[in-house]
């Protein structure tokens, strides 16, 4: 396995091999299981389509998981829908990138509603990835400076993959979702926001869905686009 060239530069090869998606049943969302969270081994996998997930087996354990939804969910960055109601919430707070990595996504995993398979291991990996400079958060802040919504996700090149969010104050995870979504937007190339499953919620911001043939094309355009994050100051 050879090194992958990404606008975020080279990215080494994995000891793991992982199953091509392409390969994949269609009506199954998990592709494979195994491997090890390596930090190498997670790049990897987001330049394949896949991304690592805790899944339950028979056993009652948790194995790690990689997996690759069919239909993808999406959110063009010319799609995002706010509303009134949103566009006012958002006077009530600040907002801020990469300043709060860590806290965000323990907050995720405390307070968020689908972070419940992440775990220190995860956190851990996904850290160094920050310092690495290919995870980056978004943190929503009240008038009163406390930590009140954010989100974090993966970039390399033109990809930026959500992974979670949360919030412990009404519209706060909106707000992170739409300043990432706005601070994408400003940058020059081709991006693809990835937020792996289109849910109801995220259906009223403008999240669409797309067959995994059509994500994993798009995907292998977008990769040889210079990151956002390096290009529009934090």
């Amino acid at each position: 396995m050879q090194s992958i060239s990404t606008g975020s530069g080279k990215i080494p090869p994995s000891p793991w091999s992982l199953t091509d998606p392409r390969l994949a049943p269609p009506d199954s969302d998990l592709v494979c299981i195994g491997a090890e969270l390596d930090p190498v081994t997670v790049l990897r996998a987001y330049t394949m389509g896949l991304f690592p997930m805790r899944v339950d087996i028979e056993t009652g354990e948790q194995e790690l998981g990689w997996w690759s939804p069919d239909p993808r969910g999406i959110l063009r960055l010319n799609q995002l829908k706010v509303s009134r109601s949103l566009h006012k919430s958002m006077r009530n707070f600040t907002v801020t990138f990469d300043q709060a990595f860590e806290r965000v996504m323990r907050s995720c995993w405390r307070d968020g509603s689908d972070g419940n398979w992440i775990t220190d291991e995860f956190i851990e990996t996904y850290t160094y990835l920050h310092g690495k400079g290919f995870a980056h958060s978004v943190e929503v802040w009240n008038a009163g400076g406390e930590l009140v919504g954010g989100l974090y996700g993966i970039e390399i090149g033109g990809l930026f993959a959500g992974e979670s969010m949360f919030h412990r104050e009404r519209d706060a995870s909106k707000v992170a979702l739409v300043s990432i979504v706005q601070k994408l937007d400003e940058c020059p190339g081709t991006r693809l926001f990835d937020v792996q499953w289109q849910t109801e919620h995220l259906k009223t911001l403008g999240v669409t869905q797309i067959s995994r043939t059509d994500y994993l094309n798009e995907l292998s355009m977008v990769l040889s686009s210079k990151p956002c994050f390096s290009l529009v100051g934090n």
